[in-house]
């Protein structure tokens, strides 16, 4: 069985192949063709750190995610985050290989955030607003330098200096990256990929600005405000999880009648050209599943 480093992983999901791929898996799921349970979380005895496995079955491959997750690790040195997606074949369940697993996170959620983007962005995207300075800020420009080379990312960090650093370090060929100004132009697009507890964007919903939250991954968590969120279609990328998952959703109170997947609007039903939409994205092993489809087909 092969192993994939984080380098190597990278390497074999380039982002136009994993969007595409994305996009499949999400029809597949909701055809019933892949079988994706909720993810199974057991922290450790005394509460320091958990393990998480992440299951999925596909008529051509089997997946399994598992992570463990230390939050103090970043005081010895040591990732918070670390673990391996594995891969195997349906057929016989020949195992086949391993691709990093933090790397595999950050790619397939940039890149749910991109489908997002071509499915419901109204109109041609040259500016976006990115709000985070952290991991998924950093995957998230590599995905928007891979598929809109020429537009504009503006960064709003917790901090000016923050934000200048972040900046700074993570200019990228092919896109103007810089902090946000006061009085900016509209957005096409808006991104928040934050660990929030409290509202961070609650602009009236435009039909104009496509709104995506990928932080807010506990019902504890919040980034999206209710005046974005009352006005606006809802979609998740994934429903099964998204109750228990979507903080925004969650904290807003919304009716889960009410909040479509993605997959319905994959299929050619989409809300008005006058309709705002919000798009809550909390992954799920489906997309490490699709992943690991790229992989194999770029020959990992």
């Amino acid at each position: 069985m092969k192993q994939h480093s984080a380098p190597d992983t990278r390497s074999l999901l380039p982002f136009p192949a994993l969007i595409d791929a994305l996009a499949q898996a999400a029809l597949d799921t909701a055809a019933g063709q892949i079988r994706c349970p909720e993810r199974t979380t057991i922290p450790t005895r005394d509460q320091r750190g958990a393990l998480m496995s992440m299951p999925c079955v596909g008529d051509d491959i089997m997946v399994t995610k598992l992570l463990t997750l230390f939050a103090g690790n970043t005081a010895h040195n040591l990732p918070t985050i670390q673990g391996q997606v594995i891969c195997a074949e349906a057929l016989a369940g020949r195992f086949l290989f391993t691709l990093d697993g933090p790397t595999v996170t950050m790619r397939r959620t940039a890149a749910i955030s991109l489908l997002g983007i071509r499915t419901f962005a109204r109109g041609p995207v040259r500016r976006v607003l990115l709000i985070g300075t952290g991991t998924q800020a950093i995957a998230h420009l590599q995905a928007l330098a891979a598929i809109y080379p020429g537009m504009t990312v503006v960064i709003r960090g917790r901090t000016p200096e923050r934000t200048q650093a972040f900046c700074a370090a993570h200019t990228m060929p092919g896109l103007n990256v810089r902090p946000e100004q006061a009085d900016e132009d509209p957005f096409d697009v808006v991104l928040t990929l934050t660990a929030s507890t409290s509202v961070i964007y609650n602009e009236p919903a435009r039909a104009s600005c496509l709104v995506i939250g990928v932080g807010a991954y506990r019902t504890d968590m919040v980034e999206i405000g209710p005046a974005t969120i009352a006005g606006s279609t809802l979609y998740v990328d994934d429903p099964v999880g998204a109750p228990t998952e979507a903080g925004d959703l969650y904290q807003a109170g919304v009716d889960w009648q009410h909040v479509h997947p993605l997959a319905q609007a994959l299929q050619g039903r989409l809300p008005a050209p006058d309709q705002p939409v919000f798009f809550k994205s909390v992954g799920c092993a489906a997309w490490d599943l699709a992943a690991c489809r790229v992989a194999r087909q770029q020959g990992g």
